[in-house]
């Protein structure tokens, strides 16, 4: 009688499991479709012009929204509006849809914080931090593009069974762009 597994039993484990390193497994043809692409692009278009404005020229005060804070809020709304308009299912659609926003949000908000370099002291010169103006129009244009996400996920989420893609993408976009360029003068 024997107390281990067999022989055969060993051949079906695969060799990395049975040597204690467990190896995930890799799908290579994920990468090789148009929508994964999309939806990858749709996540990231507002930290890239957010990137390409302050590279450009920087906002200089915190007064009020530049346009370029308006650029970003409604890429932050039209890249999720697209990365979730490649999902089919309605809690997908709508999932797909706040998921992206959130991060591009995330990265916004990361990229801001990073740039802004400026410290104040206090009256006993202790530091303080400051609203620099890059990280005032990152906050601001991440608060306002997650406010025109949430409509744009609701309908997504509503249109996924009734409408094609591109026409439900396009509406959750143009409303949630709506949305957000509201919101954001309240914001300053």
């Amino acid at each position: 009688m024997s107390v281990g597994p067999s022989q055969d039993d060993a051949d079906l484990v695969p060799v990395s499991v049975r040597l204690g390193n467990v190896v995930p497994p890799e799908d290579p043809e994920d990468w090789t479709r148009p929508l994964t692409w999309v939806a990858a692009i749709g996540m990231l278009v507002a930290p890239a012009v957010l990137i390409a404005w302050y590279a450009a020229a920087a906002p200089t005060d915190s007064v009020r929204p530049a346009a370029g804070t308006y650029a970003v809020a409604i890429a932050l709304v039209i890249g999720a509006a697209t990365a979730g308009g490649t999902q089919l299912g309605r809690g997908r659609a709508a999932a797909g849809t706040l998921a992206a926003g959130l991060l591009g949000a995330l990265l916004i908000v990361m990229w801001g914080a990073l740039t802004a370099g400026e410290v104040g002291y206090c009256c006993d010169m202790r530091p303080v931090a400051l609203a620099t103006p890059n990280l005032a129009h990152a906050a601001a244009s991440a608060v306002a593009g997650l406010a025109g996400c949430l409509p744009a996920a609701l309908v997504e989420g509503l249109a996924a069974r009734s409408l094609a893609r591109l026409p439900r993408g396009a509406l959750g976009a143009a409303l949630g762009a709506f949305v957000a360029a509201i919101i954001l003068p309240n914001l300053f």
